[in-house]
């Protein structure tokens, strides 16, 4: 239990950190005249005060990502804003960042709307929450300061208030060319307040933030047959009217349009195909030609970036109507996936349950995650047709994990072969619910392994979205998942915990087998450290320990080399080959230790009525997978079990 000195050396400690967040982040304020602003603003970065909304937000992402590694290229570098939320998308996230690149050099993809395109729970909205929470962390910055003229509901450039005819010489004066104009509102601010004169107009920073709609706007679709394209480009305010006596005026509209709220910074719009071909003109001539076209008013300028977001069936209706294709030639379409590997798929279920209160204390042995995992990602992977490969071995190439037979480079290949992989299956708030249904049901702080197969079987067999085909589809890959997975993981850990030298062991095994490989490869012979007699090497032990991996006698020389290839590579960077440098060598390893003690295993466990040797020596396996290996009391004995009955059906 934590000592009050504790809890207030704790409180005091996370004070400090928010009173160093809050001095990094807290942003000078700056009111003036539009002169004040071309004396003392403008000449310290005259460029940056000048930037589109692409520039903007592509310089936010180069600034979130200024303490990543400073070697890595420069996109990888600008995905550091997503890497601790989003998890298995690197390529999909790269293809957004190229895009804010490509749009802020000014090239033709900044007159293109941003579409993102994938399955539900994938990731799409996490993406703009992210580039709106980043905006705004920015904009509080001294790099992201952003200054607009004071009152305007569109939070125009001050840079707008020069003459047409004045900005050659201020391009040349500057470096900078200004490329918006005044709107309605601002023109009419200006002449009534100023008698056009724009030098003493006023001038404030602002900062952008979704809560008060200033600079990020967020537009959620409703009924089609009601929703009103006013909700996107305001209407006649009759209050103003009322008050002012006409219509035309400016002051007579009212600016609460969403893309009015977006104005310098950017627009999320939620479900966008499911909006009027009416919307989706003007949104897209929005992002075309920087206006919109609203009654009684000229073209209105706006700069601001439109990003948008779907799901495969609305896109696929979309594609069904012709006279949508000349909407989507005005479109940057990328796909977000779900995951593909079963590790990166983890990490979203460690997320989301360490952020729900509900799961925030119950204990998850230590393959849960990973098991459900496994099984989500099953079924996303499209069956291979290749002779040799199944879909297990599939999804370990996804992980990174060496399958025999299968080059370095082989994920890129397979996913070249099934474009649309991970479009579909499993979303990982159907897992969650799952092992949250589990939880409560249960009523329990614990949840095991075996405990997880079930609450998804339940949550498959109770799902009146899927046919019954689907189901046995799927109940078919948790089954998969246990048996190719999860049987191999808990036996190693049961292993591991019965042998307490077995680390010692296998690296002293891993280095016989070196020794044993060499002589093989050099044809020479081997001398006994003991009798110091010679011998030829061991084939029998190599293939032994090859053949727990499956490596084929025709196979066994390439792989021979590979290990040894790779030991030489750890030896001249001066270090020592050990069993994660290698991970089918590791595997390997492991099987055959496992495999040399399976009788004492066996027997150990066994035992219906064990005697008091063989409860003592239960005991302390029981207590070294709680105390090293992630258990707790309830899953350990699991654990056990389950390994008794794998081991008495071999």
């Amino acid at each position: 239990m934590e000592s009050d000195s504790d809890s207030r050396g704790t409180n005091a400690s996370f004070i400090d950190t928010l009173s160093s967040f809050s001095k990094l982040h807290r942003a000078q304020r700056w009111e003036g005249t539009f002169g004040d602003f071309l004396a003392n603003i403008l000449p310290a970065n005259p460029s940056a005060l000048a930037r589109t909304s692409h520039e903007y937000i592509w310089d936010m992402l180069r600034w979130h990502g200024r303490d990543a590694v400073p070697d890595a290229a420069e996109t990888v570098r600008a995905r550091e804003l997503f890497k601790h939320e989003l998890f298995g998308i690197d390529e999909p996230l790269s293809r957004v960042v190229d895009y804010f690149k490509a749009a802020a050099a000014g090239s033709d993809v900044g007159r293109r709307l941003l579409l993102m395109l994938g399955p539900p729970s994938g990731g799409k909205s996490t993406v703009a929450i992210l580039l709106k929470r980043g905006l705004e962390e920015y904009s509080r910055t001294d790099e992201g300061a952003l200054y607009a003229i004071r009152g305007s509901p569109l939070r125009e450039n001050p840079l707008n208030l020069i003459p047409t005819s004045l900005r050659a010489e201020f391009r040349q004066r500057y470096g900078i060319a200004v490329q918006g104009e005044l709107s309605p509102w601002a023109r009419d601010f200006v002449e009534r307040e100023f008698e056009g004169d724009f030098v003493r107009v006023p001038v404030e920073r602002v900062f952008l933030a979704e809560a008060s709609r200033v600079g990020i706007g967020t537009y959620a679709p409703h009924d089609p047959t009601t929703a009103d394209i006013a909700d996107l480009v305001g209407s006649v305010d009759l209050a103003k009217v009322a008050q002012i006596g006409d219509e035309g005026d400016p002051r007579a509209w009212s600016w609460s349009g969403a893309v009015y709220a977006a104005s310098r910074g950017v627009l999320e719009m939620i479900e966008i195909l499911k909006v009027k071909r009416e919307f989706l003109y003007l949104l897209l001539t929005l992002t075309q030609e920087k206006n919109v076209k609203v009654s009684r008013f000229p073209l209105i300028h706006l700069d601001e970036t439109i990003l948008a977001h779907t799901n495969l069936a609305e896109f696929h209706k979309f594609l069904q109507e012709k006279e949508n294709e000349a909407l989507l030639d005005r479109m940057v379409i990328i796909k977000i996936p779900y995951a593909l590997s079963y590790r990166d798929e983890s990490r979203i279920y460690q997320k989301l349950t360490s952020g729900a209160p509900a799961l925030r204390n119950v204990h998850l042995d230590p393959h849960v995650l990973n098991l459900a995992a496994v099984f989500a990602i099953l079924t996303r992977l499209v069956k291979p047709e290749r002779e040799g490969l199944d879909v297990a071995k599939k999804l370990r190439i996804y992980a990174g994990e060496a399958v025999e037979g299968m080059a370095e480079n082989e994920a890129q290949r397979l996913r070249t072969e099934a474009p649309d992989e991970a479009m579909t299956g499993v979303s990982p708030r159907f897992v969650i619910n799952a092992i949250s249904n589990a939880i409560t049901r249960g009523n329990t702080h614990s949840l095991t392994s075996m405990e997880l197969l079930l609450a998804l079987k339940d949550s498959i067999e109770s799902d009146a979205r899927m046919d019954a085909k689907q189901k046995k589809a799927w109940i078919d890959h948790l089954v998969t998942a246990r048996k190719e997975f999860y049987n191999r993981w808990v036996k190693e850990d049961v292993h591991r915990a019965m042998f307490a030298s077995f680390e010692a062991e296998a690296q002293q095994l891993l280095e016989k087998y070196l020794d044993e490989v060499e002589a093989s490869l050099d044809h020479r012979q081997v001398t006994d450290p003991i009798t110091g007699e010679t011998r030829a090497a061991d084939e029998r032990f190599l293939r032994s320990v090859e053949e727990k991996i499956k490596v084929s006698d025709s196979g066994k020389l390439s792989f021979r080399q590979e290990v040894v290839r790779k030991a030489m590579v750890a030896f001249k960077a001066g270090e020592k080959f050990k069993l994660a440098s290698h991970a089918r060598m590791r595997e390997a390893i492991e099987q055959y230790l496992f495999e040399e003690r399976r009788d004492v295993l066996r027997l150990v466990t066994s035992t219906a009525r064990p005697d008091e040797e063989a409860r003592q020596k239960i005991s302390v396996v029981q207590q070294r997978l709680v105390s090293e290996y992630g258990y707790d009391e309830h899953s350990a004995k699991e654990a056990l079990s389950y390994v008794t009955t794998l081991l008495a059906q071999e």
